[in-house]
């Protein structure tokens, strides 16, 4: 946490140095910043959360290491027998019908999980203090994009940097 806050202060004081530049340039940096910095910290912890119920629940599934998916994508090698049959007595018509039952469609159960990672606050707010940042910035003629894209980079590595920390 120590080493978050830290990070945070150090960001906002390089931020405020760009004060004594002008403040249309301060203001066009510090919106552009906090923007990007609560968008990823909020997708982080909305991430997390999601992954945390998901294991909770018990729908996780382990799945297969990455060498193994690089190596073999649609499992032709792996020696499961398919309808537990030996392989001269299996049906073509039997392997599809239990491909097809493999397959996950879209569903209302996957559909409610998606919806409400999506909706969530932690995502919502931040998109919307970016939007209203940028309108209000726009609104008052101060926007000024060579300041503002510049500034959405760093605060993408800032808040990439302390979501790591403080959602460990």
């Amino acid at each position: 946490m120590k080493k978050a806050i830290s990070i945070f202060v150090i960001a906002q004081g390089f931020i405020f140095l760009s004060y004594f530049i002008s403040a249309k340039v301060f203001a066009n940096v510090e919106t552009a910043f906090l923007s990007a910095l609560l968008i990823i910290i909020g997708a982080s912890y909305a991430y997390k959360k999601m992954i945390l119920a998901k294991v909770e629940s018990g729908e996780y599934v382990e799945e297969r290491d990455l060498l193994d998916k690089i190596e073999d994508p649609h499992e032709l090698y792996d020696n499961i027998e398919i309808n537990h049959a030996p392989p001269e007595e299996l049906s073509l018509k039997e392997i599809v019908k239990e491909e097809k039952a493999k397959v996950k469609l879209l569903n209302v159960k996957n559909m409610k999980h998606g919806i409400r990672g999506s909706l969530s606050l932690f995502r919502l707010l931040p998109y919307l203090f970016l939007i209203l940042g940028f309108i209000a910035l726009k609104n008052n003629n101060i926007l000024d994009l060579w300041y503002y894209l510049p500034s959405l980079f760093v605060g993408i590595v800032v808040g990439s940097l302390l979501s790591k920390e403080l959602l460990v």
